[in-house]
């Protein structure tokens, strides 16, 4: 039995049964990897997948219980790389960061340019995608840390903190109607007017919908996008008003644009960051965290990450 067998036994999982894909994804042969997946079922005396012909089509019962073991051997593997290196007191590595184009644009410059400061030999690699991509990637171990709105308390094999709340502002052009309401603003008057957002699925957009479908009031969303700068971009060209998240507000000023408050109208939205649960982190990985949620404390971390969780 060796790591190469259970990789391939794990690629072969992720990647759809497809094991053309698994070879690329593990520098070898599909002939390669076909082989590494029968010796291990022939060591263990028990078929993983099923097949159709050669072709493998999914897991078998004791497949499932076998993958989760597999899994876990190969996490205690990368743990035992993790913590040598600790042990040896090297501080150089790789941080990668898993996250949503807000955060990466709005919150986390001042915390990476600490961070390098402390750990000036750390490679920091940023990877944007959407909440449930970035759950995946933590997930798989392609990243070591994830943070996003959505979603990622919702997986049972990531550990996931709550570090900072933040709200919805509207956006409008100088000179817009809304800026003359002596009141604060309504759904009903922001309704009034086409309207540009996040796609469903990133910075809170599910919060937007819900306060809409709960006071039973139709919207008019013409532009969605993943990135607050181009909502505001379109936004100063007059296609509508927007609705960003509080920390992009900065930007508006470079784009002529007046914030209007809304904490009123849509629900408190929460940034978490997730970990894999079970994983070793390094020390630079638990000083990042702190310096992102300073309100969290490392022996917490710890506590969480060896929690049981049940499969």
């Amino acid at each position: 039995m060796n790591f190469q067998q259970l990789r391939s036994i794990r690629e072969a999982a992720r990647c759809g049964f497809n094991l053309t894909e698994v070879a690329n994804v593990l520098f070898t042969s599909q002939p390669g990897v076909s082989r590494q997946i029968r010796e291990l079922e022939e060591e263990l005396g028990v078929e993983i997948f099923e097949r159709n012909g050669k072709r493998l089509i999914g897991l078998t019962e004791p497949g499932k219980g076998i993958l989760h073991i597999i899994e876990r051997l190969l996490l205690e593997a990368e743990n035992l790389r993790q913590a040598s290196q600790e042990y040896a007191g090297e501080q150089s590595g790789t941080l990668t960061i898993a996250t949503t184009h807000t955060q990466a644009r709005y919150v986390l410059p001042r915390v990476v340019q600490a961070f390098r400061a402390a750990f000036p030999q750390v490679r920091i690699a940023l990877q944007q995608s959407a909440p449930e991509h970035i759950a995946e990637w933590v997930m798989s171990g392609k990243a070591d840390v994830g943070i996003a709105t959505e979603g990622l308390s919702q997986f049972k094999d990531l550990v996931s903190f709550p570090c900072y709340t933040w709200n919805h502002v509207i956006v409008v052009p100088q000179g817009h109607p809304l800026l003359s309401l002596r009141h604060p603003i309504t759904l009903e008057e922001l309704a009034a007017h086409s309207l540009i957002t996040y796609d469903v699925g990133f910075t809170g957009r599910g919060h937007i919908d819900d306060a809409f479908r709960t006071a039973g009031i139709e919207k008019d969303i013409v532009l969605t996008a993943m990135d607050s700068d181009v909502i505001q971009q379109y936004v100063a060209l007059g296609l509508g008003v927007g609705i960003v998240a509080s920390m992009a507000i900065e930007q508006g000023k470079h784009h002529g644009l007046e914030a209007i408050e809304a904490s009123h109208l849509f629900a408190q939205n929460i940034t978490r960051l997730a970990v894999r649960r079970g994983a070793y982190l390094r020390a630079y990985t638990y000083d990042f965290i702190l310096q992102f949620a300073p309100e969290l404390k490392r022996a917490d971390i710890v506590a969480a990450l060896n929690e049981p969780t049940a499969h």
